[in-house]
């Protein structure tokens, strides 16, 4: 039946069929939360073991809905996990929760407990045995006191001093992996596309030629950066982090940077499409310096006069040689 490419309804279970969900559930749960510590352990000790006590907590679930099927039904379990059954919580892969950092974690594992507490009220109501409803039950209040469960793991594991050091590591990780690289590519996808896009615009007064040569330049500057910055440093002593992540940061932005004063020559009229894209210049070179200013702690003046003056520079000598 769960290999036919259909999913099941919830409705249509068995009541052996839903305790075997919730087993599988809660084996994949406590796989999580190991997979979290685990990945938290060298940098963020402290979070690492409120998820390993959230692990074992999941456990102690799994073993006392094993105890309830080996009661009703017999030692052979079912097969079927959440991807059988239609509408069922998902979860997101776990690389991907990794890669977003440590309150992004927090944040799925809140999320985790209220989806379970949420199916175990469901089971309950729809089990007819007295035992199981009032197991189903139970969990479903355990699993809605996990906030504090995970609280109070928080308070012991992890001081307030503990804490803090945690938030400002994660702070810092996040902007030497994922905010300096893009940022980079930002700058030097939005400076140094300016001259071939402006001096081939006034030199040819072609929109599509300008679009193309634009488009050229951005793809080519980001796959060169973003080589770039993941063959520069592979992170291991430096504490920037994966350098596929730092890489693809500094592609995609360079990237991006060039094509947005590139794009608006796909208007057709030619002054149209340079006011516009003059226009666009101006928001690229803010918000860089907002950027640096946010993240990088540079002084607004000093980040003004960087990334402005610099980006007219290349703008004027665009125009002139395109002009000339």
């Amino acid at each position: 039946m769960w290999f036919s490419g259909n999913r099941q309804r919830f409705g249509d279970l068995s009541e052996q069929e839903v305790l075997a969900l919730a087993i599988s559930s809660e084996e994949d749960d406590a796989r999580i939360y190991r997979q979290y510590a685990l990945q938290l352990h060298s940098e963020f000790p402290a979070s690492a073991k409120v998820f390993e006590g959230m692990s074992e907590e999941e456990d102690r679930h799994r073993s006392a809905l094993i105890a309830l099927h080996k009661k009703r039904f017999g030692d052979v379990i079912p097969l079927i996990r959440r991807e059988h059954v239609a509408g069922f919580y998902a979860r997101d892969p776990v690389w991907l929760i990794e890669n977003l950092g440590l309150e992004r974690i927090r944040a799925e594992a809140l999320n985790m407990e209220a989806n379970a507490e949420s199916f175990y009220q469901k089971a309950a109501a729809y089990s007819k045995d007295a035992d199981t409803r009032k197991l189903l039950g139970d969990l479903a209040a355990a699993e809605g006191h996990h906030g504090t469960k995970a609280q109070a793991l928080t308070d012991h594991h992890i001081s307030s001093e503990s804490r803090s050091e945690e938030d400002e590591l994660a702070r810092k990780k996040f902007v030497l992996t994922w905010v300096q690289p893009g940022l980079a590519g930002l700058m030097d996808g939005s400076v140094s596309t300016l001259a071939p896009i402006f001096a081939t615009a006034f030199a040819t007064q072609d929109t599509h030629t300008t679009f193309l040569v634009g488009l050229a330049a951005s793809v080519g500057a980001g796959i060169s950066m973003g080589f770039t910055e993941a063959a520069s440093d592979d992170g291991e002593l430096s504490g920037r982090g994966s350098p596929v992540k730092r890489g693809l940061a500094a592609g995609v932005m360079t990237t991006i940077g060039g094509l947005g004063h590139a794009l608006p020559y796909l208007i057709h009229d030619f002054w149209i499409a340079t006011f516009l894209a003059i226009a666009v210049v101006f928001v690229e070179l803010w918000a860089i310096v907002w950027l640096q200013n946010r993240y990088m702690q540079t002084p607004f003046l000093r980040a003004t006069f960087q990334v402005v003056l610099g980006g007219a520079l290349v703008f004027a000598a665009g125009v002139l040689i395109g002009g000339g």
